[in-house]
């Protein structure tokens, strides 16, 4: 029987650090060891809490392209360039976030500013993940409220749409290059793949068979399992927190019980609030209900629910159009942040048009940050509730075997979602077809459109062959597309 992994003191004794600062130069050296009386040993930060800061502000700034693009972000800035997390660690945080309703990529977002900073720094860390994305969508939606469909805006989004899709497929690659050690692995990853993009199948039950799968490789081809972080895979120096040591803070029924309560009531005080102030019956009202609903049923990500929040919104609440939807997802595809902030886009609209008593934009800007409030908050609850059980999980072979499986479906899932979104940037119309057991989603090659194309492929130039950032390749592709709008070129 192998001894569970250490626990990970915070921060790190003296003398007993995992790594030095001059065995990995270009990362920003720590925080040394100091009494006990110290502020770094009382608020428990293994970096600086102003540079854990200034990291998480510039990831919030490159999350574009989805879960498979922010995922990309955190892996490159926090695991292969910071070195403050190993390899295997942040797979183990993923494949728990991916477990839980909502966005997975903010979860891992908190997850790993908790593992940091303590709870400050994953409050830190997940505020700022989403909070770009926050204020963009609010202006943007503003934006097409007052001009709707200028040729400035048309352009804009003509060029980011495109670039998008050469990031989620870097993404796509360097996370299966990453967690895909063995043959067994891609099988799983492949076989999630095609249960989703051709079979149609549940989400939750690909993560229960991958789990399965993982479990049953652990058992009888343990040495499939091998760390990721092992070998030429990852040949940097260790990480800041290695691979299988603990976080410090443990799991109490007294804990739990404490962050409940805090979450339940952060959680649903406003949704009171308005209530008393604005009537059971208002758009706040509603609105907040029912986004606290769906916060809570979105496994597997935005894609997951975005068919039955269509559906409520514009049959049920009438608060949007069809066509509106399908702007207000394009509008969340090209900003920082979750794709389901696509519900803040719904949001505003909804209350712009129902304002009851308030001002229609006062309505609005209240509409989208009540919404965006109760969309998150579960986020928080559910990471800083069970973050400190699974990380004892990590002792246990089968539960690690089991979230390895979940890791490689986790691939599958990311290539599905840039399936997805190639065919509805690429082509303007993309028509479901079904036949037996198959489910399809075709696209007409006749709406090909040859500039969102040409876009595409320069993104893939920039970031593949010349290997510019994300943000600079954005902003090239931005201009084209502005420039193409300008021009008149067909199909932006």
């Amino acid at each position: 029987m192998v001894a569970p992994p250490p626990v990970l003191p915070r921060p790190f004794p003296d003398g007993d650090p995992p790594v030095t600062a001059t065995d990995q130069p270009s990362t920003p050296p720590r925080p040394e060891a100091k009494s006990p009386a110290a502020d770094s040993e009382r608020d428990g930060d293994l970096v600086p809490f102003r540079q854990a800061l200034k990291t998480w502000f510039t990831i919030s700034l490159q999350t574009f392209g989805g879960p498979a693009g922010q995922i990309a972000v955190m892996q490159r800035a926090l695991v292969e360039e910071k070195r403050w997390i190993g390899q295997q660690r942040f797979n183990h945080a993923l494949s728990y976030c991916m477990l839980l309703p909502g966005p997975e990529a903010q979860q891992l977002a908190v997850y790993t500013g908790w593992l940091l900073n303590g709870t400050r720094g994953g409050l830190a860390a997940g505020v700022l993940f989403v909070l770009p994305g926050v204020v963009a969508l609010l202006a943007l939606s503003a934006l097409y409220v007052a001009f709707g469909s200028t040729v400035a805006v048309t352009g804009l989004f003509a060029g980011l749409a495109p670039a998008v899709v050469a990031i989620v497929a870097q993404a796509v690659w360097r996370v299966g290059r990453r967690s895909l050690t063995h043959p067994l692995l891609v099988g799983v990853a492949v076989a999630s793949f095609v249960a989703l993009a051709l079979f149609d199948a549940p989400f939750p039950a690909v993560i229960v068979v991958a789990a399965l799968a993982g479990w049953l490789i652990g058992r009888y081809v343990p040495h499939a399992l091998k760390p990721a972080g092992s070998g030429a895979v990852d040949d940097g120096p260790p990480p800041l927190i290695p691979d299988g040591a603990l976080h410090a803070e443990r799991p109490s029924a007294r804990r739990a019980l404490r962050i409940v309560a805090i979450g339940l009531v952060l959680w649903a005080a406003p949704v009171a609030a308005v209530a008393v102030l604005t009537g059971t019956g208002s758009v706040f009202t509603t609105q907040g209900l029912y986004f606290s609903g769906t916060a809570v049923v979105t496994f597997g990500g935005a894609y997951a629910v975005l068919a039955y929040v269509a559906q409520q919104a514009v049959q049920t609440y009438g608060w949007l159009g069809a066509g509106e939807m399908a702007r207000g997802l394009a509008l969340a595809e090209t900003t920082p942040g979750p794709l389901i902030m696509v519900v803040q886009f719904v949001a505003f609209l909804g209350a712009y048009r129902d304002p009851g008593t308030l001002d229609p934009w006062a309505a609005a800007l209240l509409g989208a940050l009540l919404t965006t409030w109760v969309t998150f908050v579960p986020c928080f609850l559910f990471i800083f509730l069970g973050a400190p059980y699974i990380e004892r999980l990590r002792g246990n072979r089968r539960i690690a075997a089991a979230l390895s499986g979940i890791t490689a479906a986790v691939v599958g899932v990311i290539a599905n979602l840039a399936l997805y979104f190639a065919e509805h940037t690429l082509f303007t119309d993309v028509r479901a077809w079904s036949t037996g057991p198959l489910h399809l989603a075709v696209p007409n090659v006749a709406t090909l459109r040859p500039a969102a194309l040409g876009i595409a492929l320069i993104a893939v130039l920039l970031i593949f062959r010349l290997r510019w950032s994300v943000l600079r390749t954005l902003g090239v592709c931005a201009t084209i597309g502005l420039a193409a709008a300008f021009a008149g070129v067909p199909g932006v």
